[in-house]
């Protein structure tokens, strides 16, 4: 059995799994929530949110292409942060895909009805485990193009949207008694509609959003020319936060008067609807349902390359750390599929409340993780000044500080909803139950 990674993944895969890691179900099932709790202004959290972002892909970017050697960038927190952190938010960063991919299971068991509503929650999760299990484990080269079908639908989607809300502002276009105008943006209570308060609560739900757009960061190892498609797949993410997120809002409340958007569909259904394509809901059923295909697909490549960096730094059982004649890192894919099969179960039990408790828990695993690499890389920088940078951090390090800042914001923010304190609570303890494990291993090596 080998222990190395191909590097299959093309610049057209690198490029798309950056796209898909920036339009999620937070997107198109979110913003109807977002919207409600901020009005318009939800467009400048999202601008917010997508500046301290960037920075945090910027700096995984520079530690990436600092070392290409290392095949993700947990290994940079081994290096620059010690092994115990590199254990703890190793899998920390586990947790996180397993939990989206649980959410977003559970998601697409939901879609699925709305076609065949007899069919239960727990098989339409059964059957998307296996099948993308198969795909992974066959090659890096066919997930990413699995990967790049399922980006292509999202954004052709948001793209249709888009540019068919312009068109209607352009002329002047009367929408389900509402006439179509970019003044709809303050005409409902102003630009502030719920005040600051409304701004900073609508934050939570704008980070889950973007979870998952640091995947490419784990994609160096498999990628034939990442001098080449990282820093082009990095610096693309502004143009990708300003048109998927802040194009879609500002053409969705031009489209509509914010207050009008109700939260229990999705925001896009109710603007397809009501430029009268009556299959609009449909259609978005379907997009909605790629996001959530297109998420459990790259947690399913995150999870399993996850375990394989932590088994080589023996973090992790050795026999996790080990590929097949194509590659591929099948006993890391087959634990981590394994784990999805709790939500099976689940499912079947807690088919009502399952969802609410693991997107919880994947938003604040990702913020540790987001802030733990921002700091690394500040860490890195210290350690390295007098080193020729070829994809330095802008305006380091202040830029550092100020993301960090930002990032332990939202945690605050987070401790204010009852359902995402549980989560916050539930991260916490995570974090103290992997730090005794650690310990204790350490013991019994010294034994």
């Amino acid at each position: 059995m080998k222990n190395e990674l191909s590097r299959s993944l093309t610049h057209r895969h690198v490029q798309m799994i950056a796209i898909g890691g920036a339009i999620g179900t937070g997107l198109f099932l979110g913003s109807g929530s977002a919207i409600q709790k901020a009005g318009p202004s939800l467009i400048l959290a999202y601008l917010i949110a997508g500046i301290f972002c960037f920075f945090m892909m910027r700096a995984i970017g520079e530690l990436v292409l600092s070392d290409l050697s290392k095949t993700s960038f947990i290994e940079f927190i081994s290096e620059y942060m010690g092994k115990r952190w590199e254990f703890i938010i190793g899998w920390t960063y586990w947790l996180c895909w397993i939990s989206l991919a649980m959410a977003d299971l559970t998601a697409s068991g939901i879609y699925i009805r709305y076609w065949f509503p007899n069919v239960p929650q727990w098989l339409t999760a059964l059957i998307i485990i296996v099948v993308l299990l198969t795909f992974n484990l066959l090659s890096v080269g066919l997930f990413g193009e699995l990967e790049t079908w399922f980006s292509s639908i999202k954004v052709t989607a948001i793209l249709a949207l888009i540019i068919t809300g312009l068109i209607l502002l352009v002329t002047s276009a009367d929408i389900g008694g509402h006439h179509v105008t970019i003044s709809n943006l303050v005409n409902y209570g102003g630009f502030f509609p719920k005040g600051i308060g409304g701004l900073l609560a609508a934050f939570p739900m704008v980070i889950f959003a973007f979870t998952g757009i640091e995947m490419v960061g784990l994609t160096s190892g498999e990628t034939a020319n990442p001098e080449y498609d990282l820093p082009r797949a990095i610096n693309s993410l502004p143009i990708r936060i300003g048109l998927f997120y802040i194009g879609s809002m500002f053409v969705l409340m031009c489209l509509y008067p914010w207050n009008d958007i109700v939260t229990t569909s999705s925001p896009f259904v109710q603007v397809f609807k009501g430029i009268g394509i009556n299959f609009a809901a449909a259609i978005i059923n379907f997009v909605v349902l790629t996001a959530a295909l297109s998420a459990c697909n790259s947690a399913i490549f995150s999870t399993s390359r996850t375990l394989f960096v932590l088994a080589n730094s023996k973090q992790a059982p050795k026999g996790l750390g080990s590929t097949n004649n194509r590659s591929v890192p099948v006993k890391a894919l087959l634990f981590s599929s394994s784990i999805l099969f709790i939500i099976v179960i689940l499912n079947y039990v807690l088919p009502s409340t399952v969802f609410e408790i693991v997107s919880g828990v994947a938003t604040v695993s990702f913020v540790f993780v987001w802030i733990a690499l921002v700091w690394c890389h500040y860490k890195y920088r210290k350690l390295n000044h007098k080193k020729k940078i070829l994809f330095s951090m802008p305006f380091y390090p202040m830029t550092n500080i100020l993301t960090i800042i930002f990032f332990f914001s939202v945690l605050v923010l987070l401790a204010f909803s009852k359902s995402t304190l549980i989560s916050l609570i539930f991260s916490l303890i995570w974090f103290a139950v992997l730090a005794i494990i650690y310990s204790g291993i350490q013991i019994n090596k010294r034994k």
